[in-house]
């Protein structure tokens, strides 16, 4: 069985990452969506709160897929979570080529902590390249409309939490 480890903050998963979700599951069995606990970025949402989302998101994609998501939170090493949860590849998507500097330094570290993971680049969909969540987190704090970049369940929970 390929398994596939896509990791993130997903504060909050947007349709950016839905589209990456979507296409990762051509390429692996089963695709865990790591959802990392990273204190120093100051998520919105709390960790159960972005693990609901994701789960609930995640539930429309397995049933057109028939595939099987597993959404697991994280605070270790990447490498170790993608050993914890036997995955060989690890998913990364692309936006921008600012995103392809850090995750070449990403991938360098990663081979030399094990070479045997391996690690697959996604390039965003041209219709998602521009969505963040930290842009849409920003955009709905100033009463902005996210509803091209995030379903309309977390569009809810982002107007929750802003209001």
């Amino acid at each position: 069985m390929r398994i596939g480890l896509y990791p993130g903050t997903f504060d909050p998963i947007t349709l950016g990452h839905t589209d990456i979700i979507r296409r990762a599951m051509a390429l692996v069995d089963r695709l865990v969506i790591g959802v990392a606990i990273n204190r120093d970025k100051g998520p919105l949402f709390t960790l159960e709160e972005r693990v609901a989302m994701v789960e609930a998101e995640c539930r429309a994609i397995t049933a057109e897929t028939g595939g099987e998501i597993v959404v697991h939170p994280f605070e270790n090493l990447l490498i170790d979570c993608a050993r914890d949860v036997g995955a060989s590849v690890i998913v990364r998507g692309l936006r921008a080529v600012a995103d392809f500097e850090y995750e070449f330094q990403m991938v360098g570290m990663n081979r030399a902590l094990d070479a045997t993971v391996e690690t697959v680049f996604l390039m965003a969909d041209a219709r998602r390249q521009a969505i963040a969540s930290k842009l849409v987190k920003e955009i709905a704090r100033l009463g902005g409309d996210v509803s091209k970049f995030v379903t309309p369940s977390v569009k809810l929970a982002l107007d929750t939490k802003f209001s």
